[in-house]
């Protein structure tokens, strides 16, 4: 079984989807693995490296597609929107294609990786689950931008983080408020708490008040009715705008009083609600800093404009995306263990095993069509009877 891994295509783009240390592994479980030269150059890993450890050098992108019966990427066509369409043609039917897929983004673009007759595997649709963990590509880059988040907000804010005691006096500690306390928010605050600062939170979901402490962070609790805050996945469900108007009031007096704000609510497949307003924005000290994590989902701040950094009121909002770029040497790290996981999980004895819910829930396409249950739900497709077969 060959495994193909192109050259990530997106501007900017610095990661890679397998690194040197996993190629033994894979060759273990009976891959083979190409990759296209000067894959891994921008997240410090030479095609040297990979030549060492078993890997094949292929030159030219056209080749890895036309060898590897399994190809491999970070952001394949639906999650890379600027140039993902230009590798469609060189997909064919039977072969098969994991990354990020971003199926419940554009149902055009589904289609189109369907009509490939590609059997896809989209990583962000993997189960939260005990036997799926070590897959879970979406919480190891939530965990990578969540640090990195911290780490352009301290840079940027004309403050120091930690309380120091000087000769010249005390200097108080920064005060960071993190909104939405998933996997990137978790780490937002962890980070917070090591460069110094005084790090509290706030969450929908109640039942995350423990892991906020646990990371050293205060759970900021709002005296507002939360019904139905979660899906069974784990994932913050969507409120009425009743909620949201209420949350933002309460929310206004926190903002004011911080110095950073980490902004990481997201829906799943739908545009990220609005946290922090222009009026709340307005109330902050001057030089303060948020950082939008939901920037690409159309932000949790109403000032914030995706891939830019503005100023308002003195403010500076941070909608930079695609941040486990910027960290690519342990992102591509953490994304080839989990994506050799997966791989090694899914084929058996050299066959593909369709025959679980890691399986079912990932897979998006296969024989021309849109085969996730999930997606097609969400696009009101109609329902199809799933093949559980080999």
């Amino acid at each position: 079984m060959v495994i193909g891994v192109p050259k990530e295509s997106f501007p900017g783009e610095r990661r890679v989807a397998l690194v040197p240390a996993v190629i033994p592994n894979l060759a273990k479980a009976g891959f083979e693995v190409l990759v296209q030269a000067q894959a891994g150059l921008s997240a410090g890993y030479p095609d040297a490296e990979y030549k060492a450890k078993g890997a094949q050098i292929v030159a030219e992108r056209g080749e890895i597609f036309r060898r590897a019966e399994v190809v491999v990427q970070i952001l394949c066509h639906g999650s890379n929107d600027r140039t993902g369409a230009a590798d469609l043609p060189h997909l064919r039917a039977g072969q098969v294609l994991v990354g990020f897929l971003r199926p419940l983004g554009a149902l055009a673009t589904v289609e189109e990786v369907a009509a490939s007759g590609v059997t896809a595997f989209s990583v962000e649709l993997m189960p939260r689950t005990t036997r799926a963990q070590s897959m879970d590509a979406l919480s190891s880059m939530a965990t990578v931008c969540g640090y990195k988040a911290v780490l352009l907000a301290a840079d940027t804010l004309p403050r120091l983080f930690p309380m120091l005691t000087t000769a010249a006096g005390t200097v108080t500690p920064a005060r960071v408020f993190v909104i939405g306390a998933g996997v990137a928010g978790l780490q937002a605050i962890a980070t917070a708490r090591r460069l110094g600062a005084v790090a509290s939170a706030y969450d929908l979901r109640p039942a995350v008040k423990e892991q906020v402490q646990s990371v050293g962070g205060r759970f900021v609790e709002l005296p507002i009715a939360v019904e139905d805050a979660q899906d069974s996945r784990g994932y913050a469900k969507a409120q009425d705008e009743a909620f949201y108007q209420r949350q933002k009031e309460l929310l206004g007096k926190v903002v004011a009083e911080s110095d950073v704000v980490i902004t990481a609510a997201v829906i799943p497949g739908k545009k990220s609600p609005v946290l922090v307003t222009r009026q709340m924005i307005a109330k902050m000290a001057p030089g303060s800093v948020i950082v939008d994590l939901a920037a690409e989902r159309g932000g949790n701040c109403e000032v914030t404009r995706a891939g830019e950094v503005v100023v308002e009121e003195n403010v500076t909002v941070i909608g930079t995306i695609n941040l486990a770029s910027s960290v690519p040497y342990h992102a591509s790290q953490l994304y080839a263990r989990n994506v050799t996981a997966f791989l090694v999980h899914l084929f058996r004895e050299g066959s593909l095993h369709l025959d679980d819910d890691i399986a079912r829930e990932t897979l998006v396409t296969r024989g021309g069509e849109i085969v996730n249950a999930r997606v097609r739900e969400f696009f009101s497709l109609p329902a199809r009877v799933m093949l559980g077969q080999t």
